[in-house]
């Protein structure tokens, strides 16, 4: 990816000053060099972007499984390897699984552009990376923030649901559902990190939506929060249907 120079990034940005990128957003930012996460944070927080700076990677994992963000910035100054292997949990655990991540590097070898994609990023940046280029890169994701928050919109919904977890299973409702998750109250509830089968009684008379998923939160001994992970392609449809005329009331 080609990066603009800087005096090419005044004429376009340099008068009109660093616009809003949007709605407000929450940022993790994953980085060894206490100076770059700085100018990055401060770049963030100079467009309404909440930004949460970790300069020990080791920490990252704390809070990208158990926290949703709106995009995520790694810094490859750590060794490569140990980066997208971060990069790599951030797509296969938790509630990040989909959240736009930007990698940047000042590796200019093509097959750390290729590892970098095959991790998981979303975009990947040359460095060392401008104010004004970085605004530009978040403007660019906007799509895809947007579209993660949809999905992560819960809309208050009370549906008869069923959790089952091996040979157990639970009845119950739910509080309130979005496209990629449930907060329900059920008569049993399973521990954090149990993989289960959830299905959804949205109408009377059509047959349940089903998916797998896994417990995220468990609270009041009687509620749980789950993360749907696995929706067949006409499944998701029939929940987007149901969902969307309830998101827009």
């Amino acid at each position: 990816m080609k990066l603009e120079t800087e005096s090419e990034s005044r004429n376009r940005d340099g008068a009109r000053g660093a616009a809003p990128i949007g709605p407000p957003t929450r940022a993790l930012v994953v980085g060894d060099e206490e100076a770059m996460c700085a100018l990055i944070k401060e770049t963030l927080e100079s467009t309404d972007i909440e930004a949460v700076t970790l300069t020990a990677s080791a920490q990252a994992a704390d809070h990208f499984q158990d926290t949703k963000f709106d995009v995520i910035l790694v810094d490859l100054c750590a060794p490569p390897v140990e980066a997208n292997k971060l990069v790599q949990r951030m797509r296969h655990f938790g509630f990040n699984r989909k959240t736009p991540i930007i990698m940047m590097s000042d590796d200019l070898r093509p097959r750390a552009l290729s590892e970098g994609f095959r991790a998981g990023a979303t975009f990947f940046v040359y460095k060392p990376v401008d104010r004004a280029h970085l605004i530009r890169m978040l403007r660019v994701t906007r799509g895809s923030i947007q579209q993660e928050r949809r999905r992560f919109r819960r809309v208050p919904v009370r549906a008869k649901v069923r959790v089952r977890c091996g040979e157990r299973s639970t009845d119950g409702e739910t509080i309130d559902l979005s496209l990629s998750g449930a907060l329900v109250r059920v008569s049993e509830t399973f521990p954090v990190g149990s993989p289960i089968e959830i299905k959804l009684y949205l109408l009377e008379g059509n047959p349940p939506v089903a998916g797998l998923g896994s417990v995220m939160r468990v609270m009041n001994n009687n509620q749980m929060g789950i993360q749907i992970d696995r929706l067949p392609f006409a499944e998701s449809g029939r929940l987007q249907d149901y969902l969307l005329p309830l998101a827009a009331i």
